[in-house]
């Protein structure tokens, strides 16, 4: 999850509220029926929610360029040979680095280190003399994905 996207997204969408919510209350309040202004309310917030959430839903998209990765990457398989934990950190995973044997079909394996972000779930996975599926970029092999 990239948090850095997500705060972007929320700051993104909470000031555009200001601004409609600046637009309302000097304009627009004014100038509605008397005993409306409840629903208004009622509605800005709920438009607020909604746009948060939409806009947090597709901040925690993939990148593009992973999406393409996983579409268009080639299949192969990586053997995990050592597993070094980082540091914990604070979404309850753990930073991890990886030494995989990368095996693509059709040319030879060699060797890459990956940080990978291991959650509780993921570990019994990812320990030493597992085999994983990866997805390796067609142009340029030191880019993987790890499918988990």
């Amino acid at each position: 999850m990239d948090h850095g996207r997500i705060l972007r997204t929320v700051l993104g969408v909470t000031a555009v509220y200001l601004v409609l919510l600046a637009f309302w209350l000097g304009w627009v309040v004014h100038r509605t029926p008397p005993g409306t202004v409840p629903y208004q309310i009622v509605a800005l917030v709920g438009m607020f929610g909604s746009c948060v959430g939409i806009g947090m839903m597709l901040a925690a998209r993939p990148s593009k360029e992973d999406r393409q990765l996983w579409r268009h990457g080639l299949e192969g398989w990586a053997t995990v040979e050592r597993v070094h934990p980082l540091e914990l950190t604070d979404h309850h995973t753990e930073l991890t680095e990886l030494d995989l044997e990368l095996t693509v079909p059709g040319s030879e394996s060699y060797r890459g280190t990956v940080v990978f972000d291991v959650a509780p779930a993921d570990k019994p996975r990812l320990v030493v003399g597992e085999t994983i599926s990866i997805r390796v970029d067609p142009v340029n092999r030191d880019r993987i994905i790890l499918v988990l």
